[in-house]
């Protein structure tokens, strides 16, 4: 019988779980702020764990690939942080990237609403010009 998912798969929801308390309790870079971590990618080697991250309250690309950065530089003490809390042999290294995912569907959403709203004031004066003849 097959397993239902991958040893990856596990790991990186364990490793996701971890870091979103150890991000909030132990890191104290002003720069970060709140963090959504959206999803982690583990190799199958188990070696390297890529995390994706979105940033509440960062307005600019700049300001959310600066704090990226800052979360990348805080790898290190995350990663010792993580081996002691997961029982496993080797602790991936975390690469921390910036996912401009979920940005992106909030601005489509947007512009798909503001089509839809411009679409029913099209149909509204039409209806009202046909009402007038």
């Amino acid at each position: 019988m097959a397993r239902e998912f991958k040893r990856t798969d596990r790991l990186g929801d364990a490793i996701q779980r971890i870091l979103a308390q150890l991000i909030q309790m132990e890191v104290r870079d002003p720069r970060i702020g709140m963090v959504n971590i959206n999803d982690v990618d583990v190799t199958r080697d188990l070696s390297i764990a890529r995390v994706f991250v979105t940033f509440v309250g960062k307005e600019t690309d700049e300001e959310c690939d600066e704090a990226a950065k800052a979360l990348n530089n805080a790898s290190g003490f995350l990663r010792s942080q993580l081996a002691k809390q997961l029982d496993i042999r080797v602790t991936p290294r975390l690469t921390f990237v910036y996912d401009k995912t979920s940005v992106r569907g909030q601005h489509l959403s947007q512009l798909i609403d503001k089509a839809v709203k411009q679409d029913r004031s099209a149909d509204s004066d039409t209806d009202s010009d046909s009402d007038a003849e």
